[in-house]
């Protein structure tokens, strides 16, 4: 039997449609939709299902929407083959980190669609005072491009810094405007072969969010939370998290600090995973697991093809 990780995505994922196939086909995912319309006051599964695009992709309405629906997968996955299969970890990217807490038990998924409400609530206040946004590099190493984000703070004394280590030649910037723009310019120097901005108007994994870090500081502490039954590997250090106050720690460091994913992807291949299942919307992790290790296989598991094809694997 294969060595699982469960892996679940985070914003840029998106898109309309997204759990409508998983929920005509399995109850259960039907069920948590309607939960979390009734939790949230409006119909998020009519988002999800219908759109509009402009609507879904307003982070207010992103964060909840990509967290149901991998809980909806995740729980039609354990509908369907009895259980979930046991894995050594759990991780998700950025936002998706609430799906793995709900799927090792650490958070209720009320409480999670509550938290991840409010937190792309307050990116979206932070933003508001301070606008930014981010940025792909594309064929430039990691030092490089905290060289390029160091050159670009140097000249315009502003925010600029790595938001997220996907893969190897894919590095994704964050800050403020001025910054971002003349980092794109800058990046060509350096050496990149193609740089590009991505639809998402927050700058996230940047210290234009410290607002928004410490209003959900405040949250996170007053919410429930238990001991992960398996280990959740953390975005900041790439190492796994197994306790409550690591956790409480991780949720309001996140915001602020880049998301080590190729290093996470690599601590699980080099611990023994030799399968990467990624539970939710798009294959966006899958296509990064690839380009980090080669000699693992991937899976993703968005509709109930997904699921009847974790079946034969499983």
């Amino acid at each position: 039997m294969p060595h699982l990780a469960y892996i679940f995505p985070g914003q840029g994922s998106q898109a309309v449609g997204m759990g409508q196939a998983l929920a005509a086909a399995h109850a259960v995912a039907a069920a948590t939709f309607a939960e979390a319309d009734e939790i949230l006051g409006f119909a998020l599964s009519s988002l999800c299902f219908d759109g509009p695009a402009e609507a879904l992709n307003h982070t207010i309405n992103t964060q909840p929407a990509l967290l149901v629906t991998s809980v909806a997968a995740w729980r039609a996955v354990a509908a369907a083959l009895g259980q979930a299969p046991p894995a050594r970890f759990v991780a998700g990217h950025s936002l998706g980190e609430y799906s793995a807490l709900v799927a090792a038990d650490v958070l209720s998924f009320a409480d999670a669609v509550s938290l991840v409400r409010l937190r792309g609530k307050l990116m979206d206040a932070a933003d508001e005072t301070a606008p930014g946004g981010m940025a792909a590099i594309i064929a430039l190493d990691a030092d490089t491009v905290d060289a390029v984000c160091a050159d670009v703070r140097g000249q315009t004394g502003g925010v600029l810094q790595v938001a997220n280590y996907n893969s190897p030649g894919q590095v994704v910037i964050s800050g403020d405007e001025a910054s971002l723009t003349l980092a794109l310019q800058i990046a060509r120097t350096y050496g990149a072969r193609k740089t590009m901005r991505l639809p998402i108007s927050i700058a996230a994994h940047s210290s234009l969010m410290t607002p928004a870090a410490e209003e959900m500081g405040r949250a996170i502490m007053s919410t429930p939370l238990k001991p992960p039954r398996v280990p959740v590997v953390s975005n900041i250090s790439a190492l796994p998290l197994t306790s409550v106050n690591e956790i409480r720690r991780e949720l309001v460091g996140q915001l602020t600090a880049g998301v080590r994913w190729e290093d996470s992807v690599r601590m699980m291949a080099a611990a023994g995973v030799d399968l990467f299942i990624e539970i939710g919307a798009g294959n966006v992790l899958t296509g990064l697991v690839k380009r980090i290790v080669k000699d693992v296989g991937t899976l993703s598991v968005s509709d109930p093809a997904g699921i009847e094809q974790m079946r034969t694997l499983v």
